[in-house]
């Protein structure tokens, strides 16, 4: 049986076909960086409207790509939370569309078990490939969501720690904006942070006791209180026109022999640390047979790097194409949830399935 699935749970809009062997035959994503990049951050309003025109001409890719049709389709997956409400909406009523009126199942997914099965998808050109032996640490890494899970099994999962106010993602994005390096901002701290040398602005690790709890608000402060001493004074902020209706980002001014690189490699630094620690150390206690990465940060050379060193059991992180939003990573969550939909329960009520909100063991 062939899954298509649709993701749409922030700023990518895609759509994928994949197989019950995980094996991925299309997978289309529609970028909205050109969209937001100006205003430094996701705008949720232009997002969705991006999505209602994207969608259905992604998801005609898709199929056109994995050389099948809508009739040859055994079921729909769809990204149900978490994510920005009028993003998801827009993928969730296609998905329902669809499955009404092609009469196929409808297969809820949550974004976060998404990013983790993304590690279980099979790669076309590996004829040795093996999925990830349990029990599993997991950790997740996105814009919107720092969590660390142990796996003992599919559908089973244990809330280790989570960052108690920023992502680490989000993290990268403030940090770039405020050394105005341009969105998104993994990437461009990453390559700011290629040419700079440790050392030289030491910034603070939030460790939290011995928890595996995370936190990155006060480092962004750091940053911020840092870099003010080298910025130059700004003149009034760029006022909204009426074609222009929502805030243009103005980019921050430096003066002259800033050390941009140094200082993004001290900030790289010390959210990697602090990653990398509390992942090892949470692989260690509960003797996990394989940690995985997932997420939108997942491909940070420097935090694969620091983990691979810090952890005695095989490392599994996806391509950076099944990094950040797809829906190839949906379709094949669907393959491994137990909770199937039909025309009876299409309704607006969506709420995220997978439990990230407790400390306990929870089957799905």
């Amino acid at each position: 049986m062939k899954i298509l699935g649709i993701e749409t749970s922030c700023d990518e809009t895609s759509a994928a076909v994949v197989d019950d062997e995980l094996r991925v035959h299309s997978n289309i994503i529609q970028s909205q960086i050109d969209l937001h990049e100006r205003y430094g951050g996701i705008v949720p309003e232009l997002a969705s409207r991006r999505h209602i025109v994207a969608i259905l001409p992604t998801i005609e890719l898709a199929l056109e790509e994995a050389q099948t049709t809508l009739d040859k389709i055994g079921a729909i997956a769809v990204t149900e939370g978490p994510g920005l409400a009028g993003s998801l909406l827009v993928g969730v009523n296609v998905a329902k569309a669809l499955s009404w009126s092609r009469d196929l199942p409808l297969i809820p997914v949550n974004h976060l078990e998404g990013h983790i099965y993304a590690n279980w998808l099979r790669p076309a050109d590996d004829p040795e490939w093996s999925p990830p032996e349990f029990p599993v640490v997991c950790l997740i890494v996105s814009g919107g969501h720092t969590e660390l899970l142990l796996m003992r099994e599919h559908g089973t999962y244990e809330l280790l720690g989570q960052t108690i106010d920023d992502a680490a993602g989000e993290a990268f994005d403030k940090g770039a904006r405020i050394l105005g390096l341009g969105f998104p901002g993994g990437p461009a701290i990453q390559k700011a942070a290629a040419n700079g040398r440790t050392g030289q602005h030491p910034l603070p690790r939030a460790w939290l006791g011995e928890s595996y709890d995370f936190s990155f608000s006060g480092l962004k402060t750091a940053l911020l209180r840092e870099a003010e001493q080298y910025r130059r004074p700004r003149g009034g902020r760029t006022r909204a026109s009426e074609s222009d209706p929502f805030q243009t980002h103005e980019p921050v001014q430096y003066g002259p022999n800033v050390p941009i690189a140094d200082i993004a490699a001290d900030y790289q630094d010390a959210i990697v640390e602090v990653l990398v620690n509390k992942t090892a150390r949470a692989a260690r206690d509960y003797r996990a047979a394989t940690v995985l990465l997932a997420g939108g940060v997942a491909p940070n050379a420097l935090l694969r790097k620091r983990l691979q060193a810090a952890v005695s059991v095989p490392l599994r992180y996806p391509p950076v194409i099944l990094c950040t939003d797809n829906a190839a990573m949906i379709a094949g969550a669907a393959h491994f949830n137990t909770r199937r939909g039909d025309r009876a329960a299409l309704d607006l009520d969506i709420h995220p399935r997978l439990p990230l909100t407790t400390k306990t063991a929870i089957k799905s």
